[in-house]
């Protein structure tokens, strides 16, 4: 049946309230888009069903390649970009590279790709690895994140060799590839402290990256972009900095957090962002988390105000190490 009869039909069940008609064409569509790969996408029509009041299981999208397997970590992505506080350069770049991998047919016809080498750089706790989760569930395909346990070997040529596997293994599949902390692979070859092992391993990295098709979109993050070879840094076709947040950043956060209980907290958003200023999103996560097993375990009777009161009490006690920012994207680039 051509699609555009399939969504007709959907429509009609969904209105006509015939639910075995419209669970029916779901699982049609689904298979539809199956058969073109598009995976991701097949699960998700799958997941929307509600049967008999339980939702389907996802279809498990299977690493075949059992060598390649060991190396990865395959993840189906939960998080959306509408869901992250980001620096606004930040998201139109992310929109922008979403937009040319959906319309990626009309640039071929101009003999164009669309960008698919992305760079996230900044202090940890910010939102690397949460925003390339983000943008393969923009994209639509699965998240497959780099295992360096299992790809760092200890003989000479294995690092190398099991990289190759790697990038084998996702350039035949829509996805997106995560080198989180970078830096350890992709490390400046100049350094004199570092063996000939690591320039081998540089070189390989960059020729895989190079040789990657566009629709395998690679994205890596680092803490300290100012560790990464030069040559690495021409590769990437975005460089993204994702800076501590500001205090206008954590308000904005508590404002969805609330909003997401749909319950006061107690205290205003701005009050709290004022109080954890200088704080990662992750630190924001970790104290909302908090109040959260408080708030659960004083249930009936939780007083959420008071909760947050002593949770911030106990916040501005806690041990915590000061270090020094590694330097900025603006600053290297200016540098290089």
């Amino acid at each position: 049946m051509p699609r555009a009869d399939l969504l007709v039909d959907l429509v009609k069940a969904g209105s006509q309230g015939d639910r075995g008609a419209f669970v029916r064409l779901v699982e049609s569509m689904a298979a539809e888009e199956r058969a073109k790969n598009h995976l991701l996408l097949a699960d998700r029509l799958v997941q929307g069903l509600n049967l008999n009041g339980n939702s389907r299981k996802p279809i498990g999208l299977a690493i075949p390649n059992e060598k390649a397997a060991e190396l990865l970590h395959e993840m189906i992505p939960r998080r959306s970009l509408d869901s992250l506080v980001l620096p606004e350069a930040v998201r139109m770049a992310c929109e922008e590279l979403v937009e040319e991998h959906h319309r990626a047919d009309l640039l071929r016809t101009y003999n164009l790709e669309p960008r698919h080498r992305v760079l996230l750089a900044g202090p940890p706790g910010n939102g690397k690895t949460t925003l390339a989760e983000a943008l393969a569930d923009a994209l639509m395909v699965p998240l497959f994140i780099v295992r360096y346990e299992a790809v760092i070997g200890s003989f000479l040529g294995e690092t190398s060799q099991r990289l190759r596997r790697v990038f084998e293994h996702v350039a035949d599949r829509r996805c997106v590839l995560f080198f989180d902390e970078f830096d350890t692979l992709g490390k400046e070859r100049g350094d004199t402290h570092e063996t000939g092992e690591i320039k081998r391993v540089v070189s390989t990295l960059l020729m895989q990256i190079d040789a990657l098709p566009s629709h395998a979109v690679t994205v890596v993050a680092s803490n300290h972009p100012e560790l990464l070879d030069r040559a690495v840094w021409r590769r990437f076709q975005l460089r993204l900095e994702l800076p501590s947040p500001t205090q206008a950043m954590l308000e904005e956060w508590f404002r969805r957090l609330q909003d997401r209980l749909d319950k006061p907290l107690g205290w205003s958003p701005r009050s709290l962002a004022i109080r954890l200023k200088g704080s990662s999103f992750a630190e924001a996560e970790q104290f909302a988390e908090d109040v959260l097993r408080r708030h659960v375990l004083a249930l009936p009777d939780s007083n959420l105000k008071q909760i947050v009161q002593t949770r911030l009490d106990a916040w501005q006690q806690r041990y915590s190490v000061k270090s020094d920012e590694p330097a900025s994207l603006t600053d290297l680039t200016q540098k290089s």
